[in-house]
C-alpha cells in the first residue's frame, strides 16, 4: 500500500485501525477481574497408554469488566505427544465457544481469547462474555503405568 492510498483511508478505518494497535498493546493484560476455580478433574481410560483428562471449571466475567482479553492457562503437566488440548465454554447447557490449542515443551498451554470487541458500525465496546460460564477442559495424558 502506498502512502498516498495510506492518506486515502477513511475515518473510521484510521478508528478502527488505532483500536485494533491499542489492543494489541493490551494482549499482554491479564483481566484481573475475570475469575476462575476448579471444580472437577476426571480421568478416562481410552487405552493402555494414553487416559482422557477432563477438567471442569467456573468462570465469571463481571458485568463492568474493562479488560479485552481473557486467558485460560494450565501448569506444566505430562500430556501425551500430538494430541491438542481442548477447550469448551458453555453458558449454562449452551455451547458458546471452542477452542484447541497445542501443549508447550513441559506440557503448559495458555488460550487467550477476546472478551470485550470494539463494534466498528456504533464506536461502542461489546461484551462478547459476560455473567457466570462452565470452562471443559480436555487433555490426552499418558498412563502412569505404562512404559515404553
Amino acid at each position: 500500500m502506498t502512502l498516498e492510498n495510506m492518506i486515502k483511508m477513511s475515518t473510521k478505518t484510521n478508528v478502527l485501525l488505532i483500536a485494533s494497535i491499542l489492543t494489541v498493546f493490551g494482549v499482554m493484560t491479564i483481566p484481573g477481574d475475570i475469575s476462575a476455580e476448579n471444580n472437577q478433574i476426571t480421568i478416562t481410560p481410552i487405552n493402555e497408554k494414553v487416559s482422557l483428562e477432563k477438567t471442569i471449571t467456573t468462570m465469571n466475567v463481571p458485568m463492568d469488566n474493562e479488560f479485552p482479553w481473557g486467558t485460560v492457562r494450565g501448569e506444566a503437566s505430562e500430556v501425551a505427544e500430538r494430541y491438542p488440548i481442548i477447550i469448551q465454554f458453555y453458558k449454562g447447557e449452551d455451547p458458546v465457544h471452542f477452542a484447541q490449542v497445542d501443549a508447550k515443551g513441559d506440557g503448559s498451554y495458555e488460550y487467550k481469547f477476546r472478551v470485550r470487541n470494539l463494534d466498528s458500525n456504533t464506536g461502542e465496546f461489546v461484551n462478547i462474555f459476560e455473567g457466570d460460564y462452565i470452562v471443559k477442559i480436555y487433555k490426552v495424558i499418558p498412563n502412569p503405568n505404562y512404559s515404553l
